[in-house]
């Protein structure tokens, strides 16, 4: 029998939930017809092949940290909170140019949250909805009572223009949400997973440690080049469509509902076609509001589930207190879904 003495811990689980949702998308507007200045392609076959017309880039001084903040802000203000109420801050990215310290403890001095938990976390397109599975595991247990999340990227900076394969997919932008206790189930089990034996599937190019200065104009100064992002378009298409469609279903089932239960379908905004698969393969009814973001945003990886569930609210196109069910897949490749309340 031990002698050791028992270390305490809570004896029950809380509830917790979304308590508010805020998005940040630069203004400046990039249409086809600008990207196709640098590749042979056309708006028409964009259009076509992926649903882009549009997409937001950040101003060249606009950062990471930037683009975050204000996604917070608005977050916490929905949530009728104020930052020195936040415990911890999760931060997905995969595009913050550091790699230490992390964006997370430099957006909480921005905020003016003080000694919060504060990190990053890179799991690409599914990182927010990793952040999500990580603060509803924090707030029932105990660790936290409000934890701020945010999904942000600048993808600009790490698009090879020239690349026909993948100049038109991606945008920039932030999504935050703010998770708390609740007095009910708001956030249904997470589904989660990684195939790292196709991690050539989508990929930066070079390590940093590849890079090497490059001259940038006649004036002979030099600049570090920017690793890019490449990618095998079927080969993602392929996944997303027949995989993640049973990860969603695995996820409703999860949350111990139906499809006809859900309000809202927010998938990530990686191409039309395979949210229209998807939606076709989980048999959702025609009263479920399907995002369709990518449209106007182009593929803002971790930003894009907080993007456009706070946009759904926005315009009124779900309500309040509504069931949605959010996945995000993307480089790794690694996948999450989880069913949530709208707050």
């Amino acid at each position: 029998m031990s002698t050791h003495p028992a270390l305490s811990a809570p004896t029950t689980l809380r509830h917790a939930r979304i308590l508010g949702l805020g998005g940040y998308r630069p203004e400046r507007v990039v249409s086809n017809e600008e990207i196709c200045q640098f590749i042979d392609s056309s708006d028409e076959w964009i259009q076509q092949r992926s649903g882009i017309v549009t997409r937001r880039f950040a101003r060249e001084d606009e950062t990471v940290i930037d683009m975050a903040e204000a996604a917070s802000r608005q977050a916490l203000e929905r949530a009728g909170l104020e930052p020195g109420q936040v415990d911890a801050i999760i931060v997905a990215t995969v595009t913050y140019p550091f790699q230490t310290p992390a964006a997370a403890p430099v957006l909480a001095h921005r905020l003016g949250v003080e000694d919060p938990a504060a990190y990053d976390i890179s799991a690409a397109c599914a990182g927010y909805c990793y952040g999500i599975a990580q603060a509803n595991d924090m707030v029932r247990a105990g660790s936290a009572d409000t934890v701020l999340v945010v999904g942000v990227e600048k993808l600009s900076d790490f698009t090879d223009k020239h690349d026909r394969g993948s100049a038109f997919i991606f945008g920039d932008g932030a999504g935050a949400a703010v998770v708390g206790v609740s007095d009910r189930p708001g956030i249904g089990p997470t589904i989660w997973g990684s195939l790292g034996e196709r991690a050539d599937a989508i990929t930066q190019r070079e390590a940093w440690t590849d890079l090497r200065p490059a001259m940038e104009d006649a004036s002979r100064t030099t600049a570090l080049e920017w690793p890019s992002f490449t990618m095998q378009g079927q080969t993602v298409f392929r996944w997303a469509v027949f995989s993640m469609a049973p990860v969603a279903r695995r996820a409703v089932e999860a949350a111990g509902i139906t499809p006809s239960d859900l309000a809202a379908f927010v998938p990530h905004q990686a191409n039309m076609r395979i949210t229209d698969a998807m939606v076709k393969a989980l048999d959702l009814p025609e009263d479920v509001a399907v995002a369709r973001d990518i449209a106007e945003t182009g593929n803002t990886s971790a930003a894009s589930v907080p993007l456009a569930m706070s946009r759904m609210l926005d315009e009124g196109e779900v309500g309040s207190g509504g069931l949605a069910l959010q996945i995000g897949f993307g480089a790794g490749l690694v996948y999450a879904a989880q069913v949530v309340e709208m707050p």
